[in-house]
């Protein structure tokens, strides 16, 4: 199932020289059964960043079950979408474009002729790949966001659902596709009865293919990101972002059950999720239980990366690859937003006297804010903190959980405020014990110190040191750092040890 040979590759123009191995400007489009997208990526290699996103819900694979054919409206929908997609590459200078189809082009019978017109009257050329294939593109979609995943990854489309393994080490392994496509279901006999027991026995036969022993399953396509909306919904849940967003099975369950009891035009329009979309989540709602009670995962989480995200996961390097995420993204923010880009890590360096307990998984964190804590300044001064925090709770930022979302939000409001008290955002901080609200006050106030301490490097103007009984801040100036030491400075470095706990102790 995972042994095959490729003797092509489809992608090999995606990374022809040297600024599109760098991923510099690529697109990609994916022509789904469902919907077609295409995704112009930019900058920040390890993390690209989505300079142009644009979907059109065409439905090629509506109905395909009964006529083995593309639906005509769905194919002059699509025609049009790929036809608008070339030209604006072609304004943004962005060709090749690789384009891939998936289920509905690579099943249907006039799926040929399909991709010629597309190729002779656009120029896009359709690589249409297969059920496994897509499967592990998908997987790799996945360890661009969680480089470290282990699992099984479920990517449902609307024709198709295709599962695969990831050891934790950044290998895929067993891969299997299956037609458990809510287009496809609509067609089962026998109603509701006869269609949980189709359900239940092709996903028995796709547990026997990757077996059953996967505490996690990453979920990929757009009908489990809207049941994880819904889900959102229904718990009052503070957050919207989808991507990492970790769900129970007893929460499928009750979310289940709750999208089958209510009014799914009413929760349409509560939650924005397209018509087209929502029409499909009762059926993916009874693959979703049924996958959860076949393979009794301990978490499922969302995954926003898929088969384009997987294309260029496909085609970096080793080395890129064990690159961290949220750090690239961060030093890519830093270059391009920040008054002084590099100061980021010289804070980092002055500040490390008061974390040298930090966990690996906290140093990150307080790496990136360190990156970031410069990133906002254009915005109005009364504006900043809300800004810094609302940037990194919704940005399009990989390998960072909800709560470190939380955390590192909650480190840069403190670089540029104090207090957090009546801020807009305060149902968020229940993600965090009070502890971890603690320690992103205390890293906020110390960027906040350090950052005004001095211009070019906070180290040339005074070395801080933690006292083993975690009593006393020590700051040692130096002939520079006494003139740098004014006022402001001093204010902001009693604030820090006032949130510490600790007396300060300025020296020199």
């Amino acid at each position: 199932m995972n042994g095959k040979a490729k003797n092509h590759d489809p992608f090999e123009g995606l990374f022809e020289d040297a600024s599109a191995r760098a991923l510099s400007r690529v697109g990609v489009v994916d022509v789904g059964s469902n919907s077609i997208r295409m995704v112009i990526f930019d900058g920040a290699a390890r993390s690209p960043a989505y300079f142009y996103n644009e979907k059109v819900m065409a439905g090629l694979g509506k109905d395909m079950t009964t006529t083995g054919k593309l639906n005509p409206d769905g194919i002059e929908r699509g025609f049009e979408a790929l036809s608008r997609f070339a030209a604006l590459a072609d304004a943004m200078k962005v060709r090749p474009m690789t384009v891939v189809a998936t289920a509905a082009v690579r099943d249907a019978k006039d799926g040929p002729d399909f991709r010629k017109r597309v190729e002779k009257e656009t120029g896009l050329k359709l690589n249409v790949i297969d059920g496994e294939e897509e499967a592990r593109l998908s997987a790799q979609g996945v360890l661009l966001g969680w480089p470290e995943a282990k699992g099984l990854v479920c990517d449902i489309g609307g024709n198709s659902l295709e599962l695969a393994e990831l050891d934790g080490k950044g290998n895929v392994g067993r891969r299997v596709t299956s037609q458990l496509g809510p287009f496809r279901l609509q067609q089962v006999k026998g109603g509701e009865d006869g269609l949980r027991k189709h359900i239940r026995g092709v996903m028995e036969k796709l547990a026997a293919a990757v077996g059953t022993d996967h505490d996690r399953i990453y979920l990929v396509g757009g009908s489990w990101r809207a049941i994880a909306r819904l889900d959102m919904e229904r718990t009052a849940y503070p957050m919207t972002v989808l991507h990492e967003y970790v769900m129970s099975p007893a929460a499928v369950e009750q979310t289940v059950n709750w999208i089958a009891k209510s009014d799914l035009q009413a929760l349409r329009s509560r939650v924005g999720i397209s018509n087209s979309r929502m029409e499909l989540v009762p059926l993916a709602s009874l693959v979703l239980r049924q996958l959860v009670e076949t393979f009794r995962p301990r978490e499922l989480a969302i995954s926003s990366y898929g088969i384009r995200e997987g294309l260029l996961y496909e085609h970096m390097s080793d080395t890129l690859r064990a690159r961290d995420p949220l750090l690239e993204s961060a030093r890519f923010t830093e270059k391009q937003m920040a008054r002084m880009p590099g100061f980021g890590k010289k804070l980092y360096q002055f500040l490390q006297p008061l974390f040298e307990d930090a966990t690996p998984a906290r140093d990150r964190l307080i790496r990136a804010a360190c990156l970031l804590h410069d990133t906002t300044w254009r915005t109005h001064p009364d504006y900043r903190a809300d800004a810094c925090f609302d940037n990194v709770t919704r940005a399009n930022m990989a390998a960072l959980s909800h709560p470190e979302r939380v955390f590192l939000g909650l480190s840069l409001l403190h670089r540029y405020k104090n207090s957090r008290s009546g801020a807009s955002m305060a149902p968020m901080f229940a993600m965090l014990s009070d502890e971890e609200l603690q320690s992103a006050e205390v890293l906020g106030k110390a960027m906040r110190f350090g950052a005004m301490f001095s211009i070019k490097d906070p180290s040339e103007a005074g070395e801080l040191k933690l006292s083993k009984k975690k009593d006393r801040l020590e700051l040692t100036l130096t002939k520079t750092g006494r003139a740098l030491f004014g006022e402001v400075a001093e204010a902001r470095f009693q604030s820090l040890c006032k949130s510490m706990g600790v007396e300060g102790d300025v020296r020199g």
